[in-house]
């Protein structure tokens, strides 16, 4: 039914769902739905395979930049673990550099990793926040999310126009007001 024993086993639940659900799993439209369900669940959480170590891949150079650094507007989707629907936005991050620097192309990396898990917008702001620092030992940190969420969209309440944003600031982001201006500042917010 499916590539391998874990995306077999995952095709049959999806299966038993779709049945549960009232829907003829033999009918043209839905025959390899299982299958396909159950690759884009495995793709959609493949963050769980990575490690920050693999992902940064050593990509952390000497500098003497110690000015604050921005990357802006990277898009990123995740799936909420509450009711397994997505969420879909932008996430900014600053960091003021302390002799290194990460490689540009580690941010929307390292945003992806921690973003195909299961989780909430307040957890995946955070450990992006940290894994930065981790991997950078900046002065300082300052990361905040955008996100529609489809559960507050499609179910629920079905607000279309609510969005909810986060931050984590760490070090001199959260110990200076004039870093966090900055931040905020450039990123336009």
């Amino acid at each position: 039914m499916a590539d391998n024993p874990a995306q077999s086993q995952i095709a049959q639940h999806y299966n038993d769902i779709i049945q549960l659900l009232g829907e003829d799993v033999t009918r043209d439209g839905l025959l390899d739905t299982p299958k396909r369900a159950a690759k884009a669940m495995q793709a959609l959480t493949s963050g769980y395979e990575k490690s920050l170590d693999e992902v940064v891949n050593g990509a952390i150079f000497e500098s003497d930049t110690d000015e604050m650094v921005v990357v802006q507007g990277i898009e990123f989707y995740s799936l909420c673990e509450h009711h397994l629907l997505p969420f879909i936005g932008t996430c900014n991050i600053a960091y003021l550099p302390e002799n290194k620097v990460l490689g540009l192309s580690k941010f929307a990396r390292i945003v992806d990793m921690f973003a195909r898990r299961l989780q909430i917008q307040e957890g995946l702001t955070k450990q992006i926040a940290e894994a930065i620092q981790e991997v950078t030992g900046a002065k300082g940190v300052g990361v905040i999310m955008e996100a529609k969420h489809m559960c507050m969209m499609m179910r629920g309440v079905q607000k279309q126009n609510s969005s909810m944003v986060t931050s984590v600031m760490l070090g001199n982001f959260r110990s200076s007001q004039a870093t966090r201006d900055e931040f905020l500042r450039l990123i336009g917010k």
